[in-house]
């Protein structure tokens, strides 16, 4: 039986993790209710360069409110992340070379005219969950390097019961009062959108979406929006984190991404990378 996917997304949760935490929402709804706010919880501490595609992302939105997400280094100028993450906001911080949090090898400040979000954002279905963030040329280090992404092919797997890594400094319980300070990740099992759909709709869960299955707890939680998740035997990147449930990051429910493979192309003319 489905559960009921509760469309007040405009009130859900079409926005990155607020740090502030008077804005931190509550999480005592039973139902599985689609939240964008990415999350990783019971993982695992990581270390030094061991993600150095990672990306940590301080997101002005106001003069008095700030939010952080994660993000993907596809390219010396382009960060991949999630269009809630960026949508509304009027600069970005981009930390690269980071495993605690703030202490990164490099940071850019760059205005919102150098983020690029999908023109098929739509805050209140999830859909085109993606934006490019443009960046000074950054030179590769042993910190930082770029992810690869998936070739551009007629046809894709669907990745489902392969294994892929998420991480991110998202909450590491529903207790956690806001991000971690130190990098954190998480071995997941990718699940079909099948089942996922069977938590979260049809109507929320397209073609478009990747999942992942969270037994014992293992998530993505708050705070690791747009942060990638990328196959454990190729290390190529297949999702970016989207949305979860509003039930709570430990609760088993499915961890959804946006599924990179659907959108090649449009990174491909948008920064001209492509595999």
């Amino acid at each position: 039986m489905k559960f009921l996917v509760i469309f007040a997304l405009a009130l859900a949760t079409a926005s990155a993790f607020d740090l502030r935490a008077e804005n931190v929402e509550s999480r005592s709804v039973v139902m599985p209710v689609v939240e964008t706010e990415g999350r990783i919880t019971n993982g695992n501490t990581a270390s030094v360069g061991q993600f150095p595609y990672q990306v940590g992302l301080s997101l002005k939105i106001s003069a008095l409110s700030s939010s952080w997400c994660g993000g993907s280094l596809i390219g010396s100028q382009w960060v991949l992340t999630a269009a809630h993450c960026t949508d509304g906001v009027s600069s970005v911080t981009v930390y690269l070379g980071a495993t605690v949090r703030t202490s990164a090898e490099v940071t850019h400040t760059v205005s919102s005219s150098n983020i690029i979000i999908h023109s098929g954002w739509n805050s209140k279905t999830v859909k085109n969950d993606i934006s490019l963030i443009k960046i000074p040329s950054v030179s590769y280090t042993s910190r930082i390097q770029a992810v690869k992404l998936p070739a551009i092919a007629s046809s894709y797997s669907t990745y489902a019961g392969d294994y892929a890594i998420a991480s991110g400094w998202g909450r590491i319980s529903d207790s956690a009062t806001g991000v971690t300070n130190n990098l954190q990740w998480a071995r997941m099992q990718i699940i079909t959108n099948t089942v996922c759909a069977a938590t979260y709709g049809t109507s929320i869960v397209t073609s478009s979406n990747i999942c992942v299955s969270t037994p014992g707890g293992v998530s993505t939680c708050n705070g690791d929006s747009g942060g990638p998740l990328v196959l454990e035997s190729s290390k190529v990147q297949v999702g970016l984190t989207s949305f979860g449930s509003s039930a709570g990051c430990a609760k088993g429910y499915p961890a959804a991404f946006t599924r990179v493979t659907s959108y090649l192309d449009w990174i491909k003319s948008n920064t001209g990378i492509s595999y």
